[in-house]
């Protein structure tokens, strides 16, 4: 049964139903999907506490002197540790983003195959307990990121564990953002200007601030605020390509509060989920038909493709 969400049009499924349940909670999130690009799930499994903890992590971290959060800054296209103040801006766009952040990747340990692509993380000694906290999150999201993974197989047709070992070593990145307050009114930058994610699927925790927007088919933006405790799912730029758009990826952006809202900090916590660096984003044959003629003949690697877009994003 599907539960309607306070903002929007964005439905919100019920994952206790993934045992009992399972092929038609896919096909209502498949519809969700093809129609928004966003689902909300509620009973998700991930623990408060766990949530709880990796926030407070981050806002100690934000909290730092510059001097000292520069001490973590990436040199991996912003793929690890910390990115600064008005680095990112989306495509298209010629103002930067008013935002910072970091990232913590995969902890592959000494069997990495990728050992130039999948770096070492990042850990400031400044904040204690920083390393466990943040991995904790990371790694309850990455299991239900899985879950997720599962019902877009299944709704799309393929097995339900089609995307299981395609992502098992994925280049996965947990993004804490912290949105400072706007001290310049006038600005004409936003926390986050439109854009689509790269990624294959995008797990939100924090859906419950306001300043989420998605576009919607008749180009109208539609505020997205879930019910309480409920994350947001949506899909990205590397699931649409391997969909030849059958899963469309939304284009959403986060936008200034109004009045003194705007003198407040932000902060969310999305987890983009990622493939192997080495899985070829090739169009899906039942996603091809004459009517949907391939839009991508030529593959790509998810290496290839996040690097492209690190560049067009301004962080290579």
């Amino acid at each position: 049964m599907t539960v309607a969400a306070v903002a929007g049009q964005v439905p919100v499924l019920d994952l206790d139903r993934f045992g009992t349940d399972r092929r038609k909670l896919a096909e209502e999130a498949g519809d969700a999907y093809r129609e928004f690009g966003f689902c909300g799930f509620i009973n998700h499994g991930l623990p408060a506490q766990v949530i709880d903890d990796a926030y407070e992590i981050f806002r100690q971290f934000f909290a730092l002197p510059d001097e000292v959060k520069q001490r973590y800054r990436s040199t991996a296209g912003g793929q690890r540790g910390y990115t600064p103040f008005g680095i990112e801006q989306a495509r298209d766009q010629s103002i930067p983003d008013l935002k910072e952040f970091w990232h913590v990747g995969r902890e592959m340990g000494e069997e990495n195959p990728w050992p130039d692509i999948l770096e070492p993380n990042f850990w400031p000694v400044e904040v204690p307990g920083f390393e466990t906290k943040a991995n904790a999150l990371f790694q309850s999201l990455d299991e239900l990121g899985k879950r997720i993974l599962q019902l877009i197989a299944m709704s799309i047709g393929l097995a339900p564990d089609w995307f299981d070992e395609r992502v098992a070593r994925g280049n996965s990145v947990l993004r804490a953002i912290h949105y400072p307050p706007i001290r310049d009114k006038d600005t004409p930058a936003v926390r986050a200007a439109r854009h689509e994610d790269i990624n294959l699927i995008t797990l939100l925790i924090g859906s419950s601030e306001e300043g989420l927007q998605i576009l919607s088919r008749d180009d109208t933006w539609i505020p997205v605020t879930s019910i309480p405790g409920a994350i947001v799912v949506n899909i990205g730029d590397m699931m649409k390509r391997l969909t030849n758009h059958v899963l469309p990826s939304t284009p959403h952006r986060v936008v200034n509060p109004p009045g003194a809202k705007s003198g407040e900090p932000r902060y969310s916590i999305p987890f983009f989920m990622h493939p192997n660096p080495d899985f070829l984003i090739e169009t899906l044959p039942h996603c091809i038909s004459k009517e949907r003629p391939d839009l991508y003949p030529s593959p790509i690697t998810a290496n290839e493709f996040l690097v492209e877009r690190l560049r067009e994003i301004k962080l290579l």
